[in-house]
């Protein structure tokens, strides 16, 4: 997969220099300066830069242009900037991309005001596209993310509900429906459809990309849940085990509650429901032996392998609509979704 690390790396660079170009640096009053600071923090951390380089090569793949897109893809990025802050606020998560989260290192409400300044970043450079893309187009797109917005804050609220409402009894449907929702539409189905679509693409192509990026997007987060529980924690960047301290529902806990017998079911409730304070390091390595016992992860990355199988298959509905050199770095982009190690 070296030509997809390479162009990755590549869209990356383009991506991070036009974000720091736009973002606020400095101001005179120590206040705002400091809400400049945070607005920085999580771009300059790194991270894959994926969901801008799906953009680009979606758009790059329907002969567009890298510098019609750019402004796009950045907003994009800074959208998944702004959505994990105001995410690992929800989840009360310890780590992002290898540092404490930026409620750990500043407080809840300045980390809110930071993720909605982000936001209001995020709108200023979609109007912008006015001058790049002309008014017709500018508002399309504009709508592409108004649908991907509604869609993930709809996941992520099903998402916070089953934790809130300590619901368990969910089906394998369910949680796919949740991902598709939460994490498909603004890791891969909106990037995908928003790069053809400032390219030039035809409205027919649509329907196969958006179902293509659904299937992929699904299959990118079952191997997030798997890596949370047995990737490295200087690669992943995020806490090992911190959906299990989370009491998160994911395929993997999901599997594990119908597999477990009743008495280990009772204790992997209460567990799993008491707040991530009251949980120790023992009962999680306790589930994390009885996820071992039944299999859930292996189950769950058989999952992952369907859904990306799913993806390429869709994917080749676009056959003749994309060049040769793109389509095999697309191939290359499914492959990565799921053997990724961060």
């Amino acid at each position: 997969m070296s030509d997809f690390f390479s162009v990755l790396k590549s869209y990356k660079k383009q991506v991070d220099e036009y974000i720091f170009e736009v973002l606020p640096r400095s101001h005179s009053v120590p206040e705002i300066n400091n809400l400049f600071e945070m607005m920085n923090d999580y771009p300059q951390r790194g991270g894959k830069g994926l969901r801008p380089s799906v953009l680009l090569i979606f758009c790059e793949a329907f002969g567009g242009s890298i510098k019609r897109a750019l402004n796009t893809a950045a907003a994009l990025e800074i959208f998944q900037n702004w959505i994990v802050i105001h995410d690992d606020i929800e989840d009360d998560s310890a780590l992002r991309r290898g540092l404490p989260a930026l409620h750990v290192k500043y407080g809840v409400p300045l980390a809110l005001n930071a993720g909605d300044a982000l936001a209001g970043k995020m709108w200023e450079l979609l109007k912008d596209n006015r001058k790049i893309l002309g008014a017709n187009l500018t508002l399309d797109v504009i709508e592409q993310f108004l649908e991907m917005y509604n869609m993930t804050t709809a996941g992520q609220h099903i998402e916070l509900s089953w934790v809130q409402n300590r619901e368990w009894d969910l089906r394998t449907e369910d949680y796919l429906d949740m991902c598709r929702r939460k994490t498909s539409w603004y890791t891969c189905a909106t990037p995908a459809w928003v790069g053809a679509l400032i390219a030039g693409a035809v409205r027919s192509y649509r329907e196969p990309i958006i179902d293509f990026g659904l299937d992929l997007g699904v299959a990118f987060q079952i191997q997030d849940d798997t890596l949370n529980l047995v990737g490295d924690e200087k690669t992943y960047g995020k806490e090992i085990g911190g959906d299990l301290w989370e009491g998160k529902r994911t395929l993997i806990t999901i599997d594990l509650m119908k597999k477990a017998d009743a008495k280990e079911r009772k204790y992997l409730e209460e567990i799993f429901d008491q707040p991530r304070t009251r949980k120790k390091a023992e009962d999680i390595e306790r589930v994390m032996g009885l996820i071992r016992k039944y299999g859930c992860i292996e189950g769950a990355m058989r999952t992952s392998v369907d859904l990306a199988t799913q993806a390429r298959e869709k994917f080749t509905r676009l056959d003749g609509a994309i060049g040769e050199t793109q389509r095999e770095l697309i191939l290359e982009m499914i492959n990565f979704m799921i053997q990724r190690k961060f």
